[in-house]
């Protein structure tokens, strides 16, 4: 089996795949200034509640957009294992199926890379990931398997908090489609503006860089691929027709298909 830890801003994905297949899967909260020691304990406690046998776990990946985390993790695995992690880095890009540009080799997040890699593994033609997290990003991929570039916003969940955060009078509302874009409320205002304003931004961001594929690298817009991934891609999905694919694994199966390279 192969565990693998997928840090993000939010949550911990903690995952197993055995064969291919996903086994089981857990989320942990995100804690920059929780240690080593007690996120084993969370995740020993997992695997002893599914009655998992860590004997059977081969190898393990950590993939992280939080570094100071990184050394938890790895002592998380060296007391689970008694071994040293994979952790996704620069030092093992050459191995990928995607390349990346020279100015964002020591920069490119692993989320992004992982979407990369895995849309064009799946498709094997140019796509366009875009993943609703803690962050919107997205990341454009070209037609020789290289990565063209990146485009990054607030996501719409850090949006909602920003603004119940920093006004006195709105409240925090779920991020539900209204029945209508004219509020006649503050939720239904909020939400109004929050939606539609990030269908506007989502669709306006994947048309912007399908014109500069084209213009850029002669791809024809009628031939990228665009996946939604991510915890919040479903909110759009019943109001856009931009996405070819909904996928809320794309990013764990992207980080499982890059440790197949990696550990060849």
């Amino acid at each position: 089996m192969l565990l693998i830890f997928d840090i993000g801003n939010t949550n911990v994905k903690v995952a197993l795949f055995e064969s291919d297949q996903l086994l089981h899967y857990w989320r942990v909260n995100t804690d920059p200034n929780c240690c080593g020691d007690q996120y084993f304990d969370q995740i020993n406690a997992l695997f002893k509640d599914y009655n998992l046998d860590v004997k059977q776990i081969s190898d393990v990946v950590v993939s992280s957009v939080v570094p100071q985390l990184i050394e938890a993790f790895i002592t998380v695995t060296q007391r689970l294992l008694d071994k040293e992690p994979l952790v996704i880095s620069s030092e093992i890009y050459h191995k990928l199926p995607v390349t990346i540009p020279p100015t964002a080799v020591n920069e490119i997040g692993t989320d992004l890379l992982c979407n990369a890699v895995q849309a064009w593994e799946t498709y094997h033609q140019p796509c366009i990931v875009v993943d609703f997290g803690t962050a919107l990003s997205f990341v454009a991929v070209g037609d020789k398997a290289n990565i063209l570039g990146v485009a990054i916003a607030p996501g719409m969940g850090t949006a909602i908090k920003s603004l119940f955060s920093n006004t006195a009078q709105l409240p925090s509302v779920p991020l539900e489609i209204p029945s209508s874009s004219l509020g006649i409320d503050t939720i239904m205002a909020i939400q109004s503006g929050i939606i539609f304003g990030y269908k506007g931004l989502v669709e306006g961001v994947i048309n912007q860089l399908k014109a500069d594929m084209q213009k850029q690298e002669n791809i024809k817009p009628e031939t990228i691929i665009t996946i939604a991934t991510g915890g919040l891609s479903g909110v759009l999905e019943p109001i856009t027709t931009i996405f070819d694919y909904f996928d809320k694994s794309h990013t764990l199966n992207g980080l499982y298909t890059i440790a197949k390279y990696a550990l060849k």
